[in-house]
């Protein structure tokens, strides 16, 4: 089974195929272009270089978020067109649990976390069992000093990864020894780790999905959906 992967849920926009548990290829370009410039070519160049066609693929996989509202939007629109053309099923993946399986084999506690403006953060928390990473904390926004509050009654060692350990270092390397930011190479959003997860997903039977009833996980509301119904409301007020 071939598997396409894409995430743009972040800065990095990645995508990756993937063959009966085999990388077989992936491209990562995590500079300022925008999504929308950078993801037809990746794809073009990456499905070239490993002489794999569209339609050799067998299965779609996207990070659904959270993260860049505007970033999740093109994957999703990306991955349904190519599932609609060639009646693919898809897997969904959230941004947190593709960051997990960057460090899938780890004996400590994973905390991915991604900005989500202000002082706050989306996390979860996840513990590697038989090599995979479960959930133990679901995903949520929270302030960051709340979040440093809950790792702390966390036992034994815990691994910040993620686009959010950039904006918050310093807070989080306040923590103690038992508490690390993971290195560069995994704190990036990756289509291998957006594959892998799909691949163990897909074979037991969750969040498989159509073109038609795939839905974005945004989790809360666009800043820009924030000041429209401010406006909207200080309109009414004023009436």
């Amino acid at each position: 089974m071939i598997i396409l992967g894409l995430d743009t849920s972040t800065r990095a926009a990645s995508v990756a195929l993937w063959s009966d548990g085999i990388l077989l290829g992936e491209l990562v370009v995590n500079d300022k272009r925008t999504h929308s410039q950078k993801l037809m070519p990746i794809l073009e160049s990456l499905c070239e270089l490993a002489n794999i066609k569209i339609r050799d693929v067998d299965l779609l996989a996207v990070c659904i978020g959270p993260g860049s509202f505007t970033g999740i939007r093109i994957a999703m629109a990306t991955v349904k067109a190519l599932a609609h053309v060639g009646d693919l099923p898809v897997v969904a993946v959230n941004s947190l649990e593709s960051l997990a399986y960057n460090l899938s084999d780890s004996q400590a506690s994973l905390v991915p976390i991604l900005d989500a403006q202000g002082s706050q953060v989306y996390s979860a928390i996840y513990k590697s069992q038989e090599g995979l990473p479960k959930i133990s904390r679901e995903i949520k926004v929270v302030d960051i000093d709340d979040l440093l509050e809950e790792v702390k009654l966390i036992e034994g060692p815990v691994i910040f990864l993620g686009e959010g350990v950039y904006k918050y270092g310093d807070k989080l390397g306040c923590l103690g020894l038992d508490a690390r930011i993971a290195s560069s190479n995994i704190n990036v959003s990756r289509a291998a780790s957006v594959c892998a997860c799909a691949h163990y997903k897909y074979k037991k039977g969750l969040d498989v999905y159509t073109c038609y009833d795939i839905l974005p996980m945004y989790i809360r509301k666009s800043q820009a959906e924030v000041q429209y119904e401010e406006k909207q409301r200080k309109m009414k007020n004023d009436i």
